[in-house]
């Protein structure tokens, strides 16, 4: 009997392939970053290619440290950066053009002229979003306006569209050789292209925007049990597996917190950040700058919905400082020089260098590094970095609160950024409510492999899965009220020094 779950995280600055065992416990894991692009200011690019490369990589070294093959695995989940766009030729599996990221403002003309007369929420009734450059609808039209083997791609219906994990899953499965064509709910309602109640892509929408429906990739649950295909033994794994789970990494991390019941919430800091509340079989429309989307979906049941606040620049803004100014040499070194400092001498910094996502969703905002004075030195500029997440997830949980109409009491945290001790106080300091971090940490992976495993039977059910979550550590608020409200005050300042600065 296979005693294991293989999950890969295809995520926006690296890929990893993570080997759980019944307990949710870790039994092998490799990682590999993977080149950012940036032709222009504001656009992000990946090379699709060298994706696919390093995840088979990183399957086969996972897979040769711990002594596992992949005959040991019982399924594959895998969960991924979700609107980044790639558009291919099925036939080669080439891809036309670099996969536009998330982050990537190039579509602001498209979305300005899909606004025009209609506002931003001309689609939000059907898709639970806002007209905004983040989603994937408006990045498959630039591709298909600007790359002009796309177009003739679709001409003579050789194009395909996925978001990375149907990427992935179409290679993994057999690519050019009958891979499938998937994408599940979670994902798919990230495309601003997807009807939230009928979960099928919207007609009047793809006419709309101009997308030809034959490039999408058929809708699934994220755990199926009618697996979308095995992978090939001449592939990474060396053997034949159900691939039958798949969810989006902020839905996935939501999964591997169990946050199963309406009202649970997790907050995961990772590239960006990203705040979900489960809110039950019923999508809810948000009035504060929150989006609506699908959490998860198993076969044969209905679908459970979330608000989600989302965070373009969280862990990348650390990323920024080593690489762009190189004040530290490594991400852990941000903590020891922002403990130099007791605070950040009344320096904020916004980074809104993708603009601003929710509860904003200010396009025309660039970053802005504010407050300054002769006082300042790094310490106090790597604590406003910190601090910068905190204040972010502040506004997230002030719409959320607003949105759901309950105030949230306790807040579980993931992410790589949640090993950072004064980031997690602060966050706890500024939210005045416990901040919890889970034993596993890397929950993303962990919601991905649950998925798979409970599509193919390997855990029975949901309720096992609560069983092994555990607290490693809790923070606690130790902030004044004083303090608190002069440091929101002088946040909600800030934020609004970055407004209106693209005309």
């Amino acid at each position: 009997m296979a005693q294991y779950i293989g999950s890969v995280d295809l995520g926006t600055t690296s890929n990893r392939f993570i080997i759980f065992d019944h307990t949710g416990q870790i039994k092998g894991v490799a990682q590999k970053e993977h080149e950012q692009i940036f032709p222009k200011p504001g656009w992000v690019e990946h090379d699709p290619m060298e994706i696919w490369y390093n995840t088979q990589d990183v399957i086969r070294e996972a897979l040769s440290k711990s002594g596992v093959t992949g005959s040991d695995l019982a399924a594959i989940g895998v969960t991924n950066q979700r609107e980044t766009t790639v558009v291919w030729d099925k036939t080669t599996g080439k891809p036309y053009y670099n996969a536009i990221v998330w982050q990537c403002m190039r579509t602001a003309d498209i979305c300005k002229d899909l606004e025009a007369g209609r506002g931003q929420d001309r689609f939000r009734a059907k898709t639970g979003l806002p007209i905004a450059t983040y989603f994937s609808g408006p990045k498959i039209r630039w591709v298909l306006d600007n790359v002009p083997d796309a177009k003739v791609g679709v001409e003579k219906s050789q194009a395909l569209f996925g978001t990375i994990e149907t990427w992935f899953i179409w290679w993994l499965t057999g690519g050019p050789d009958g891979g499938a064509h998937v994408t599940d709910v979670s994902n798919a309602s990230r495309t601003m292209l997807m009807n939230l109640e009928t979960l099928q892509w919207d007609d009047e929408i793809l006419e709309i925007i101009g997308i030809p429906g034959g490039i999408l990739p058929r809708i699934v649950p994220s755990m199926d049990t009618d697996t979308w295909g095995t992978t090939r033994k001449d592939g990474p794994l060396g053997a034949e597996i159900h691939v039958c789970g798949a969810l989006g990494d902020q839905q996935a991390a939501l999964v591997g917190q169990t946050c199963f019941s309406e009202g649970e919430a997790k907050n995961t800091y990772g590239t960006g950040c990203f705040l979900l509340l489960n809110t039950g079989h019923k999508p809810v429309p948000s009035s504060h700058g929150l989006i609506t989307t699908v959490a998860y979906q198993m076969r044969g049941q209905k679908p459970v919905y979330c608000l989600e606040g989302s965070i373009a620049i969280a862990g990348a803004l650390v990323q920024w400082l080593r690489d762009n100014l190189g004040m530290i040499k490594s991400a852990k070194e941000i903590e020891a020089m922002a403990k130099t400092v007791e605070d950040s001498g009344g320096a904020y910094f916004v980074p809104a260098f993708s603009g601003l996502f929710a509860p904003y969703w200010r396009a025309d905002a660039r970053g802005a590094l504010v407050g300054l004075t002769r006082y300042i030195n790094k310490g106090h500029i790597a604590r406003a970095v910190l601090e910068a997440n905190a204040y972010q997830t502040l506004d997230l949980v002030e719409a959320m609160n607003k949105d759901s109409g309950v105030e949230l009491n306790k807040l579980k945290v993931d992410g790589g950024m949640v090993a950072n001790e004064l980031l997690m106080q602060f966050q706890s300091d500024i939210l005045n409510v416990p901040v919890i971090r889970p034993r596993v940490t890397e929950t993303t992976a962990l919601g991905a492999a649950y998925a798979a495993g409970l599509a193919v039977g390997f855990w029975p059910d949901m309720e096992i899965l609560r069983q092994y979550w555990a607290v490693d550590k809790t923070w606690e608020p130790r902030m004044s009220a004083q303090d608190r409200e002069q440091g929101i005050r002088g946040w909600k300042k800030a934020v609004e020094r970055t407004f209106h600065w693209v005309d």
